[in-house]
């Protein structure tokens, strides 16, 4: 049942490659260096080694288009580290920054739950708390992996140095943009009776 490249290629109609006819052994003739035959079609033979200028600048154009190639790797990966390395010195004025700046209690009772990276987080805070931070007095901040909760002074300097670490910031003025029955189209008129 299964057949092979070779004859899937014949059976749509592609032919096997000519073999080329064998040579008679001659002896080797001797031609000048300066002179060469004419080839088949009167056009003189290419010496064994030298190559058309067609194949030359073929040649250079790949090894040119190789070297772009390898300089715009070069250039990426420099960036990249370069991304990495201000990432790393951001976390670190962040972490200096923050040192003795967490309000997180650790008699917490309540949990807010937020979404951050993608991501289902949470963060325990007092009733104080929940009620300052859904107003937007208050805000989260990841840090190593921990959620750190602070005012939003704190918070506003914090995104100053690294914005990726603001992990919740409540602007209490903004609309919700998630819910999608906040159009009026879907409002509840106030003479439904059920």
């Amino acid at each position: 049942m299964s057949n092979s490249l070779r004859d899937q290629l014949l059976g749509l109609g592609f032919k096997d490659a000519p073999t080329p006819p064998a040579r008679p052994k001659q002896a080797p003739r001797r031609q000048d260096a300066h002179k060469s035959r004419p080839g088949p079609g009167g056009k003189p033979a290419r010496p064994a080694g030298a190559r058309s200028r067609e194949d030359i600048d073929l040649a250079k154009a790949y090894a040119i288009r190789a070297q772009k190639e390898k300089e715009e790797r070069i250039e990426a990966e420099r960036r990249k580290q370069e991304e990495a390395r201000q990432r790393r010195e951001a976390k670190a004025r962040l972490e200096a920054f923050l040192q003795g700046k967490a309000l997180n209690a650790t008699e917490a009772e309540h949990v807010r739950h937020f979404e951050y990276g993608g991501k289902i987080k949470r963060v325990h805070v007092t009733a104080e708390q929940l009620k300052a931070l859904n107003a937007g007095q208050l805000g989260v901040v990841q840090l190593n992996g921990r959620y750190l909760l602070v005012d939003a002074a704190t918070l506003a300097e914090a995104e100053a140095i690294f914005p990726a670490a603001v992990a919740l910031k409540v602007d209490p003025d903004a609309p919700d943009g998630d819910d999608p029955y906040s159009d009026p189209k879907y409002q509840v008129p106030d003479d439904l009776m059920w």
